[in-house]
């Protein structure tokens, strides 16, 4: 029986400026960081959330060949992938914070149904959603 969810991967260019990004603009934690001569194991996390890890991951083997490595990392670099949603109290403030340690915003906070959502990129090119979420209100749901 599956009990949790606890490590998703971000695919990044290269490990050791993915640590720097993480751990410096946006203040996360590192984890677990582990070396041997064939793999290089890194997990990032929020603050205050231990039972989630971001495994910050170079494309390669074990798990790919190299046309399939190359395939990866172009569409990282050319920001083709997003890696999810990045919560905060206050997206506005924590858009400045960010944005005064270097972080490259693709859109400045905005009102959404949902809440208020800032986008911005990472330094290997994959996007994120910055999210101050409003309580859910099931009368403006999609649903019909």
């Amino acid at each position: 029986m599956i009990t949790s969810f606890t490590h998703s991967t971000i695919w990044v260019l290269d490990q050791a400026a993915a640590k720097k990004f993480y751990s410096e603009k946006l203040g996360l934690e590192v984890r677990e960081e582990l070396k041997t001569d064939t793999f290089s194991w890194l997990t990032v996390g929020a603050p205050g959330q231990p039972d989630v890890q971001l495994v910050l991951m170079e494309p390669g083997r074990p798990a790919h060949d190299p046309e399939t490595e190359k395939q990866i990392r172009d569409l990282i670099a050319k920001g083709a992938l997003g890696g999810g949603v990045f919560g905060t109290d206050d997206c506005r403030k924590t858009y400045e914070q960010l944005s005064a340690n270097g972080v490259v915003f693709l859109q400045e906070p905005a009102e959404r149904p949902y809440g208020v959502e800032a986008i911005f990129r990472d330094d290997s090119g994959s996007w994120f959603s910055l999210t101050e979420r409003r309580p859910y209100d099931e009368s403006k749901s999609f649903a019909g």
